[in-house]
């Protein structure tokens, strides 16, 4: 190996560092991405093996922890800041394995999780960001979404559940919304888990072979494979009409499961170091505090 600065080197130009994943997974905006064209078994950045992954996600989870602990406290000095982690997906993509394996890296207290499931009756009776906007994180809090609000313009886009003119309008107001959002201090981490078509029967197989997870499954999982490119195209629009700079969308290949759990986490862990939040100073005397404790222990 050459020295540094020796003649061999001269003239050479500094290695670039790799680009942050974030970088590597986001949409790209203003252009239609097909996602036929995306590798889902692929492991862009990734670590070369789920052994190295699995010690990868282990040596994130102080940094995590330290980083969700400092953001609590900041909310305490009137810090309005938090993070909205988004999960969208086709079934079996990987949405309830990584509320799993990723979130436990977290303080639960400090955590709002939320599975939407088809709307209520009360839900059908306001407009379809109203559950949405109740279940936000507080300022403080990391927040997490199993589906969203993009099934207002994912399944109902498919099942025909409204007219092309109200599905039409929504991709703006969910614009407008995130927009709202991330103004009030929210970073907002939208994750597509891309999962291949063959995968995904595998991992539905899966289920019925084993009774302890026939729960998981239902009839309509069949029936939803028969709509499989109706949701990619509906997939597809809604990332390029809603991946914003103010809200970006994200792309991680799901077929692997190591390679997801361990991106969604390295997506927070960047995220949540740009925010940076710092614990608040102390509006009191630390030593005058301090006396008067010894002073009670005495008496």
């Amino acid at each position: 190996m050459a020295k540094k600065g020796s003649k061999k080197d001269a003239g050479k130009k500094p290695e670039q560092p790799p680009p942050a994943l974030h970088e590597l997974l986001r949409v790209p905006a203003g252009e239609r991405a097909e996602l036929a064209s995306y590798d889902a078994g692929a492991t862009p950045g990734g670590p070369g093996n789920k052994k190295a992954a699995q010690e990868a996600i282990t040596g994130m989870a102080e940094r995590l922890a330290g980083l969700q602990d400092r953001l609590f406290a900041s909310s305490t000095a009137g810090d309005r800041r938090r993070l909205l982690l988004v999960l969208q997906g086709m079934d079996t993509s990987g949405k309830g394995g990584t509320m799993k394996r990723v979130i436990r890296l977290f303080n639960p207290a400090g955590c709002r999780i939320r599975a939407f499931k088809v709307p209520t009756p009360e839900e059908r009776r306001h407009p379809f960001l109203w559950r949405v906007e109740r279940a936000l994180p507080e300022p403080g809090e990391i927040g997490i979404f199993d589906r969203s609000h993009y099934e207002d313009v994912l399944a109902a886009r498919v099942r025909e559940l409204a007219s092309p003119h109200a599905l039409a309008q929504r991709y703006g107001q969910i614009n407008r919304f995130e927009q709202a959002l991330a103004d009030d201090g929210v970073t907002l981490v939208k994750v597509f888990l891309h999962i291949s078509y063959e995968e995904q029967r595998d991992r539905l197989l899966a289920r019925l072979d084993n009774p302890d997870k026939h729960w998981k499954f239902s009839a309509s999982d069949i029936a939803d494979r028969a709509l499989w490119p109706a949701y990619q195209d509906a997939y597809e629009l809604a990332l390029h009409r809603c991946s914003t700079p103010a809200a970006p969308w994200y792309l991680v290949p799901a077929d692997r499961k190591w390679y997801r759990d361990w991106a969604i986490s390295t997506l927070l862990l960047e995220h949540l170091t740009a925010l940076d939040p710092a614990y608040p100073k102390g509006d009191f005397d630390v030593e005058k505090s301090r006396e008067r404790l010894l002073a009670e222990a005495r008496r």
